[in-house]
Formats: C-alpha cells, sequence, structure tokens
C-alpha cells in the first residue's frame, strides 16, 4: 500500500524543516502553509525512497554536495520569472539610471548586481540595456554585471541561456534580431557578447557577510523578499544599503515595499529606492 505522504508529517517534523529553511535561507513558511510543504515535498520523498519527512530532513542535513538542500529550496520556492518583468523598472533604468552612471562614474567601473536572478531573463535584459548604452565605448567601460541566485538548477539554466518563443514574447522585435541566435522553430539563444557580460554565481543572501570588495552602483532584488519575514527582510535590506554606493539604487518587485523605519534609502517610484 502506498504511504499517504499528506497525512505523514508531525508536527515536529515540519518545524525542523521549516526551522531549518528560515536561518539557513532566510524563506519562511508558516503553519498556513504545511498542506503546500507536504504537496511539494512529496515527490522528494517518493525519489529517495523515504517514508518520513525526518529521513528527508536528516539526508539534507548530511548531505555535503549542497545538491539536497537545493533540491528542497527549489521546491518550495518559485522562480517564475519572463523578460520585461515590471518593464517600468526596465526603461527607468535604461533612460535614467545609466546616463547618470555614465556621467558620475570616473573609474569607468560599472557595477550592477541582479539578486535572486533564477533563470537569467532578469540579468540578461539588464545587459541588453547596458550594451545598447554603451555600444561603441565598451572598450573603455567595464560593465560586467554580476547574477546570482541560491539554485544552482536555475543558475544552469541561465548559463545556458536558451529560452523558447514564449519566454521572448515580450522582448522588443529589434533586440530579438539584436541579441538572440536562432537555435530551431521553438528555441533561441542570448548572443555570445551578451552572456559574456553576465558573470552568474550560487549565493545564499542570509550569509552574515557579503564578501563583495566594491559597492554596487545598483542593485536587483526583485519578487525575493516575498519568503521572508520582516526581520529578514529588514536585515538584509540594510546590507543592500551597506553594499550600495552613495547615490546609487535598490530595485525590489512590485509586490513588495520597504516602510521607512526598515532602511534609510529613500523611496523614489513604486519599489524603487535610493541611497
Amino acid at each position: 500500500m502506498d504511504l499517504d505522504i499528506s497525512k505523514s508529517i508531525t508536527d515536529k517534523e515540519f518545524v525542523l524543516i521549516t526551522d531549518f529553511l528560515k536561518t539557513n535561507y532566510g524563506v519562511r513558511i508558516g503553519p498556513e502553509k504545511k498542506s503546500l510543504l507536504v504537496s511539494r515535498l512529496g515527490s522528494l520523498l517518493k525519489d529517495k525512497g523515504f517514508t518520513k519527512f525526518s529521513e528527508l530532513y536528516d539526508y539534507v542535513i548530511a548531505d555535503r554536495t549542497g545538491e539536497a538542500v537545493v533540491n528542497l529550496v527549489d521546491k518550495l520556492t518559485t522562480n517564475h520569472t519572463f523578460f520585461m518583468r515590471e518593464s517600468d523598472h526596465f526603461e527607468y533604468f535604461g533612460n535614467t539610471i545609466l546616463p547618470w552612471l555614465e556621467n558620475g562614474i570616473r573609474d569607468r567601473d560599472l557595477r550592477v548586481w541582479s539578486a535572486g536572478c533564477s533563470t537569467g531573463e532578469e540579468p540578461y535584459t539588464l545587459s541588453m540595456l547596458i550594451n545598447d548604452h554603451f555600444e561603441g565605448k565598451k572598450g573603455m567601460w567595464n560593465t560586467k554585471l554580476l547574477a546570482t541566485d541560491i539554485s544552482t538548477v536555475v543558475l544552469n539554466k541561465a548559463a545556458a541561456g536558451i529560452y523558447s518563443n514564449e519566454q521572448i514574447e515580450m522582448l522588443p522585435a529589434n533586440w530579438k534580431v539584436k541579441y538572440l541566435d536562432r537555435i530551431n522553430d521553438e528555441n533561441y539563444g542570448i548572443k555570445r557578447h551578451i552572456k559574456d557580460n553576465v558573470i552568474f554565481r550560487r549565493f545564499n543572501l542570509m550569509e552574515d557577510i557579503f564578501p563583495f570588495k566594491k559597492k554596487f552602483h545598483v542593485i536587483f532584488c526583485r519578487n525575493v523578499m516575498i519568503y521572508f519575514d520582516e526581520n529578514t527582510k529588514k536585515t538584509l535590506i540594510n546590507k543592500f544599503y551597506d553594499m550600495t554606493e552613495p547615490g546609487g539604487y535598490l530595485f525590489i518587485g512590485h509586490s513588495e515595499s520597504i516602510g521607512r523605519e526598515q532602511s534609510r534609502y529613500k523611496y523614489i517610484m513604486p519599489a524603487v529606492y535610493r541611497k
């Protein structure tokens, strides 16, 4: 008889798993999402031949490759994104911020971070905007941008840079010609010079210290903090602030907000803040 996974999780097991996620990755899963956790992790139990959630927890804790925890986090968070998501952000970045940065950065070292980059649509869009703006000047500027995520699964997809017709639908027509190579009837690949301008790295935003040598002019962290409680969110925002150059910008998701008591950033427009 198949195990009825939905009835098998104990309160202790639920606390073990959710406390682990909260402490190490900032992901908050409240009691109201217990059934969601069970349904999302049920397939992991079956794949590993486990009959108890405590066995899954022990497996994740014991695994030294990092693969087990990545699978766990992937199952419980949604990596849903698409090109030109919240397009007003990209318009503001291209039309207002990049001209300001070009005039203000003396060492010509542009530093942009896409934190929580998922499958790459956001950093590649930023790379296209940067290329448009600095075309003809790139030999004089360092325009490489950093893109990080906790999930190696989505980072591998991002690094491959292959997207379906449906995924690229929102891109401007001239960009599809300029920045994409047709692979077949269904898929396109990001052109080499756009891919080479993005550095993909695995990084956990819950690290106590951000190991970056220089501060960023622009940080995008959109639709990531929806999983965090208020204290975790406030701590992260303050770390972002400390890693932002004076006058630099933070972009968050439109479904997110930063209260005055949470940050020293100044509100500029919906989901856009400035140091």
